[in-house]
């Protein structure tokens, strides 16, 4: 685990991709894999697009347009937080970690934040003729691709179709065995 991530107590694992390598689909297939293995899973997605998870017209969406932040919406099936960043300001992966209670997870799943200093896996479809990241990321472990790729010894190629072999990779290589 890198130095930047003080606030993560469990193991945490990105995955990095261009955007359309299908990182999402990896991840609802590679969640009930580790799952079934035990594992209790978080998972923080990055967006880069401004969303709303209440909507208009709904009390919650009211009160935080009338000013409370956080909001917090809580029934006995969920619990949603909604924090309004002022200023603006883009977030941090470390930062975002403080949110998760280590006792009840085993293995926090990252999609996006690329760019921090994390262990992850990349995502590669060559046909998308996409730029491969591990030539200038020292904190990816493992590439999963769809085609057979020349990379060097210590980087291990997974099989992007294969989400059981991902699990069994983030098992025996992630997760801190006693």
């Amino acid at each position: 685990m890198s130095i930047d991530m003080l606030n993560a107590k469990i193991p945490v694992l990105g995955f990095a991709a261009a955007s359309g390598t299908g990182k999402t689909t990896l991840l609802t297939q590679l969640i009930p894999v580790l799952k079934q293995s035990g594992l209790r899973i978080g998972l923080i997605k990055h967006s880069h697009h401004d969303f709303e998870v209440d909507r208009p017209g709904k009390d919650s969406f009211r009160l935080r347009e009338a000013g409370a932040s956080p909001v917090m919406l809580v029934s006995r099936y969920r619990r949603a937080m909604i924090t309004e960043f002022i200023p603006e300001k883009e977030p941090r992966l470390d930062e975002q970690l403080k949110q998760f209670d280590p006792s009840e997870l085993d293995l926090i799943l990252v999609e996006g934040f690329k760019a921090e200093k994390f262990p992850k896996i990349e995502l590669h479809r060559p046909v998308l003729k996409k730029p491969l990241l591990y030539l200038n990321d020292p904190d990816i472990i493992a590439i999963a691709t769809d085609v057979a790729l020349e990379t060097p010894a210590y980087l291990t190629q997974l099989d992007l179709n294969q989400p059981e072999m991902i699990a069994a990779f983030i098992q025996n290589h992630v997760m801190k065995k006693p």
